[in-house]
């Protein structure tokens, strides 16, 4: 008989490490579901509101990679090892820009709740680029808790599709951001492996912001804000946004399956349609509700399958 001395332990510093990045994941997720929100207000172009985003979050990455680099981690290396990780850190990039600018005219062309809810369908691709290139297993209560979220997210917003031409191909554009989403967040996981949060952002930041000021230019989109509350809005973005947001993010990525972050991750759409409820007067009823309820009640399930 075995004795409960002998029964495994869970270290500590190990539990310790999970729940932080949890709690790091959701907090990240609230903060990029006040993203849009500012993309609505912004007073530039949806492709250059996504530039400036990234241009001027950049620093704060750059300065926290060398403070980390100053500390003398073994983490990040002085440079990338290898040209097949130029080539993830360039990857990441590319999907982050493609993401944020498909995203973004997303939410200009549809409501905020619709062009978050396709945004987030992302868990769909991301589990199963998950099981195909880092071989995580999907359980029966992961996949019962992430249709939960999935259903509970189009609750959510079931009342505010448009069967207009200019909401359609808003709509339509939220799916396509989902798969670059789902890119983006499988590349970053796989980076984690060999580099720190800041050192992740800020080389993928560098190629995003030159694919993203192309964009806007080829675009012709207006790419300076005319005011100062349109700046104040862009800072916003960048550093509650994007520094606080996907810095959370990215840092939880490390420590969590792809998967279920991904799904922890819908906590998204449930913040941005209360905010475009009091902020912007988008409806907001009792389906709704149930459906932020039901978006919860399947993260909770997919975190205990996890």
């Amino acid at each position: 008989m075995t004795s409960a001395s002998q029964e495994p332990r869970v270290n500590p510093t190990h539990r310790s490490s999970k729940q932080l990045a949890i709690y790091a994941l959701f907090t990240g997720g609230v903060a990029i579901g006040c993203v849009p929100i500012f993309v609505r207000l912004s007073e530039v172009g949806p492709s250059a509101t996504a530039f400036w985003r990234v241009l001027l979050a950049l620093p704060v990455f750059v300065v926290w990679m060398f403070l980390e680099r100053r500390r003398g981690g073994n983490r990040p290396p002085a440079r990338p090892a290898s040209g097949f990780q130029y080539a993830l850190l360039a990857g990441a990039g590319l999907f982050f820009a493609a993401d944020l600018t498909v995203w973004h005219w997303s939410i200009k062309l549809t409501s905020v709740a619709n062009a978050t809810l396709l945004a987030n369908f992302a868990p769909i691709f991301v589990a199963l680029g998950g099981w195909l290139l880092y071989r995580q297993r999907v359980s029966l209560r992961f996949v019962i808790g992430m249709l939960t979220a999935l259903a509970g997210t189009v609750f959510l917003v079931g009342t505010s599709f448009s069967v207009s031409s200019q909401h359609l191909l808003g709509d339509v554009l939220g799916l396509v951001a989902a798969t670059f989403y789902a890119g983006y967040m499988l590349t970053i996981k796989r980076l984690r492996e060999d580099f720190s949060t800041p050192t992740t952002l800020a080389y993928s930041g560098v190629v995003a912001c030159i694919a993203l000021l192309a964009i806007s230019l080829a675009m012709d989109e207006v790419l300076i804000p005319a005011t100062p509350a349109g700046w104040l809005n862009l800072f916003g973005l960048a550093w509650f946004a994007h520094v606080g947001g996907w810095g959370l993010i990215t840092y939880a990525l490390a420590q969590l399956p792809a998967a279920f972050s991904s799904v922890g991750l819908l906590i998204q759409p449930v913040v941005a349609t209360l905010l475009a409820f009091v902020m912007l007067g988008e409806p907001l009823g009792i389906a709704q509700v149930a459906g932020g309820a039901l978006v919860l009640a399947g993260i909770i399930i997919a975190r205990r399958a996890t």
